[in-house]
């Protein structure tokens, strides 16, 4: 399984999972898909609930999890 990197808001109601795209064998445009999910039940008891997944160029995913950072969204392991 690959790993995911998370973040999580500060109201600890939604997530993002950041995922490499190991498929894609165009080795000069990698990709990664972020999945959107909110938090559902106990924090930390159950997994979030997915909602939607996109696929950017690893350059805009950067751009997008900085820009996440700089709301306060918060790296977290609780879904590793």
């Amino acid at each position: 399984m690959r790993r995911g990197y998370w973040l999580i808001n500060s109201n600890r109601s939604e997530v993002r999972r950041f995922t490499e795209d190991r498929a894609d064998e165009d080795q000069f445009n990698k990709y990664v898909f972020i999945d959107n999910g909110k938090i559902i039940g106990v924090l930390g008891k159950e997994p979030p609930l997915l909602q939607s997944r996109e696929e950017f160029k690893i350059e805009e995913a950067r751009e997008i999890w900085k820009r996440l950072i700089a709301q306060g969204w918060r790296r977290t392991n609780l879904f590793d």
